[in-house]
């Protein structure tokens, strides 16, 4: 009831506009996903790098926005993920990453453990824009902004929909992103000489994934439950997602770019 009174009151998209911007959007997810695998998966082995992670996680949250937005009410979140998917394409042509491994490239379980990764940071990065929206929503409709008479801030906000169905959508997004971040982190951890062609070595980017996995279980179990919600909710998802960040490009960045070694 409460997602049929939002779309009474708020715009509808013309048909033809919306299809023009879902079909753009497929031919740029097409262009720059093979462009991805032919640069990341090259003859010479595996290339990899801070700015191939963010631009693969940038790929994977546009996709599963593309695919979300034919069902779900999350037009709001266009343009946040175009933004952040167009900035994260252009950083492999600053840092071009470096072999990680001759042998992975031809590796089923490496490809197998690396695609899900991806797919898991890149659907929880979905969710992570999520709730810096609706921590904005939060606040402006805390400060009353949006019935505010002018502005286009608060013509912004009435176009989203109400905070419940907000959340309901966040926490869809985490349960399966969260089922997949498990699978990574543990197939990793029980893999790691077949994976990585090495021992589990507890590093940092080790730790961080670990704590990201914690943080996210405990919350989805906080939400199970004692029915977590609201402003502490969103701040552990972006805590979460912080450490989930720093394991993988955050560790990279350490390495080739402060640091200066591959």
């Amino acid at each position: 009831m409460t997602f049929l009174s939002w779309r009474s009151k708020t715009k509808v998209e013309p048909p033809v506009f919306t299809f023009l911007i879902q079909a753009a959007i497929l031919v740029a997810l097409l262009m720059h996903g093979l462009q991805l695998h032919d640069s990341v998966f090259a003859a010479q082995g595996f290339v990899f790098g801070f700015a191939q992670d963010l631009s693969l996680i940038a790929w994977v949250g546009l996709a599963f926005y593309w695919f979300q937005s034919w069902f779900l009410p999350i037009a709001s979140l266009r343009w946040m993920v175009l933004f952040f998917a167009l900035l994260c394409s252009a950083l492999p042509m600053l840092f071009p990453g470096t072999i990680i491994s001759p042998a992975a490239v031809s590796d089923p379980w490496f490809k197998g453990h690396f695609i899900v990764a991806t797919i898991a940071v890149g659907l929880l990065t979905l969710a992570a824009m999520h709730a810096i929206l609706m921590t904005v929503q939060d606040r402006a409709l805390h400060r009353q902004l949006a019935i505010a008479p002018i502005g286009r801030s608060a013509h912004w906000l009435e176009d989203l929909p109400p905070l419940m169905t907000m959340e309901s959508l966040l926490f869809n997004l985490l349960y399966v992103g969260f089922a997949l971040l498990s699978l990574t982190v543990f197939s990793g951890l029980l893999f790691s000489q077949t994976l990585f062609g090495k021992p589990l070595v507890f590093d940092h980017k080790t730790i961080f994934a670990l704590l990201s996995w914690f943080l996210f279980g405990s919350l989805l179990i906080a939400r199970w439950s004692v029915g977590l919600r609201g402003r502490v909710a969103l701040r552990w998802v972006l805590s979460a997602y912080t450490a989930l960040l720093l394991a993988y490009a955050g560790s990279r960045f350490v390495l080739e770019v402060i640091l200066q070694r591959a």
